[in-house]
């Protein structure tokens, strides 16, 4: 299998039509058509439902999609590993972190990474773990950075970096906010985040281990934005990372609900995958992380 016929058939995934892929690569489209017929012909198996506007991937070629794009991380890391080896100090970190990780992490790791690569250009996420898990596992995310639950799955290896709480926040004048209880908040209802496959396993938990109603979910959330404005905006309470409250972008328009249960929350942990290593750029951003965890406040 050639690595030009692999990138062609990610062109045409990527853009939905031969004729755009070809116009994308500098290629012919009948050129282009011919790749595509020889991969599938390699393959056995049809890659492409062709249709009169574009083409559509099938079933197999949904599968191969994440294993081209998987060869294309690892070639891309393979040749910046080579070049950062060698002293040149660019290339692409793609990095995942948790708003409590970005809160707690990230303004100390920044400056020295930059410092020592810097025209390594950073991609970051802004997520949890649940949602990128399988990007890790076919390595077109490099490291995630965030509350890991205990089993990740058996591609990818977790470092614990320190324990961490949340707390409940709620809009500056909220009606509940001078609750104490988890029980005074029954009737409340909730926004949770990600950092469980399933909403209500987040937050449900904490509320029938006690004998209290399951809490009303009404939105799940997917970035740092997302929670501070449905909280900032609306009576909806949300449980979140104790970083929030002492970040100064959002301690002054939030208020804590100081509820006498402590809300302990999965640890901030490092997740890569197990079997190939990172850059040396990645390795060093992590370095930087694992110093911030150590100096947090």
């Amino acid at each position: 299998m050639k690595l030009n016929t692999v990138r062609d058939f990610l062109a045409v995934a990527e853009r939905g039509s031969m004729r755009a892929a070809a116009r994308q690569l500098s290629l012919a489209q009948p050129a282009m058509t011919r790749s595509i017929q020889e991969l599938e012909k390699e393959l056995g198996v049809e890659l492409f439902e062709r249709r009169a506007r574009g083409v559509m991937l099938t079933p197999m070629g949904e599968v191969f999609l994440r294993r081209a794009q998987a060869l294309r991380s690892e070639m891309r890391r393979a040749q910046e590993e080579m070049d950062q080896l060698k002293g040149l100090r660019h290339g692409h970190l793609r990095i995942c972190l948790s708003s409590g990780a970005h809160m707690a992490l990230l303004p100390n790791a920044l400056r020295p990474f930059r410092q020592r690569f810097p025209n390594v250009a950073l991609e970051i996420i802004d997520t949890v773990l649940p949602r990128v898990e399988r990007d890790l596992i076919d390595g077109t995310l490099d490291v995630y950075i965030g509350p890991s639950y205990d089993e990740v799955g058996g591609e990818l290896v977790s470092e614990r970096l320190f324990d961490n709480e949340r707390v409940i926040l709620a809009r500056k004048g909220h009606p509940l906010a001078g609750a104490r209880s988890l029980a005074e908040l029954a009737d409340a209802e909730w926004v949770t985040t990600s950092v469980t496959h399933r909403a209500e396993d987040e937050i449900v938990p904490l509320f029938t281990q006690r004998g209290l109603p399951a809490p009303k979910i009404v939105v799940q959330g997917h970035s740092a934005l997302t929670f501070f404005f449905m909280i900032a905006y609306s009576d909806l309470l949300m449980m979140l990372p104790i970083q929030w409250e002492r970040s100064p972008p959002f301690a002054g328009l939030l208020t804590r609900i100081d509820v006498g249960e402590r809300l302990l929350a999965p640890p901030i942990s490092i997740v890569r995958r197990s079997s190939l290593p990172l850059t040396p750029a990645g390795e060093y951003f992590c370095d930087m992380i694992r110093r911030a965890a150590l100096h947090r406040d």
